[in-house]
């Protein structure tokens, strides 16, 4: 949000966005029945969604790449014309997109833009331990909550597109039953992790929603958001506490620099407690194009078998 306020500028200046502000998506788009439905999603997990759940009604594309950090992502004049062209958006919210949700909500004067982030119980939100009244915006690591955003996309689609309210339902349906089954294995690969070991160390602090759902404690070298520091003080926390507990693996994240987690091992290591990098995790953002982590759940699955493999 603190580059908000030039990109903003510049975008009303053009006349791309309305001026008026809303929180609520905008009125229904008229969809012809011979089209699909053109969805952007900010990030690639509601983009999965949208096309699990959407089909052969939707044309379905996410802004945010493999790789890509939503935390300090700016839209691009291309991102803005996409999101205008539109017939549906939905973005995460909860301050995961911070540089682009005034922009979003702007855009929902003028069509149905979903903070899918908000359809989840706000007492199920987690808090940023070291901030105040700042919400952790990771809610599909825990599938429970997950489910929220699916039932919050086939609303979204039905607004746009009742004729096809049928499809939408059962194909909302399906996905659920493919994720409860995604769920119950994780619950069986981790309970072969010993609890003493339960602890996962990363990047940055995604995965409380994880460490809840499965009995973990969580340790992040930075703040919910990338946007936070970290520094010698911190390194040295999270040392002190894998040698107390005699945990020997760190996990990177393919969003988010390797530098903080390259630290925590030379800075082990040079303590006599030996530490390996247990691999990158998907955190912020999905695997490349054509991979099976380019999925939702190929992308939880491949998270559970690093952290396993490494913690077992």
């Amino acid at each position: 949000m603190k580059k908000f306020g030039i990109l903003f500028a510049s975008i009303a200046s053009l006349g791309i966005i309305s001026a008026c502000s809303s929180d609520e998506p905008g009125s229904s788009t008229d969809v012809d029945q011979d089209e699909t439905v053109s969805v952007v999603s900010t990030i690639g997990q509601l983009n999965d969604i949208v096309e699990n759940v959407g089909g052969e009604h939707v044309s379905a594309e996410g802004l945010m790449g493999p790789g890509v950090d939503p935390h300090s992502y700016n839209a691009s004049q291309g991102d803005i014309s996409r999101l205008d062209d539109a017939d549906l958006v939905f973005f995460n919210a909860l301050n995961l997109e911070a540089n682009m949700e005034d922009i979003l909500r702007q855009m929902g004067n003028d069509k149905p833009v979903y903070a899918v982030g908000e359809h989840v119980p706000e007492e199920l939100i987690k808090q940023d331990e070291e901030e105040t009244n700042m919400p952790d915006p990771h809610i599909w690591f825990d599938i429970d909550l997950w489910v929220y955003a699916v039932d919050a996309v086939k609303e979204g689609l039905i607004e746009v597109d009742p004729e096809n309210e049928a499809d939408y339902t059962a194909n909302a349906e399906a996905y659920v039953a493919e994720l409860r089954e995604l769920q119950e294995w994780a619950y069986e690969e981790v309970d072969t992790i010993p609890e003493d070991q339960r602890v996962l160390v990363t990047a940055h602090d995604a995965f409380q929603y994880f460490g809840a759902a499965f009995d973990f404690d969580v340790l992040g070298l930075q703040g919910i958001s990338t946007d936070a520091e970290y520094g010698l003080s911190d390194v040295q926390r999270v040392i002190s506490e894998m040698i107390d507990r005699d945990i020997h693996a760190v996990f990177g994240e393919t969003s988010v620099s390797d530098s903080s987690i390259e630290a925590v091992i030379q800075g082990a290591n040079e303590q006599g407690h030996e530490v390996e990098h247990g691999g990158e995790l998907y955190s912020d953002a999905m695997g490349e194009s054509g991979s099976d982590e380019a999925t939702y759940i190929g992308m939880y699955r491949s998270n559970i078998s690093q952290i396993v493999d490494a913690l077992q």
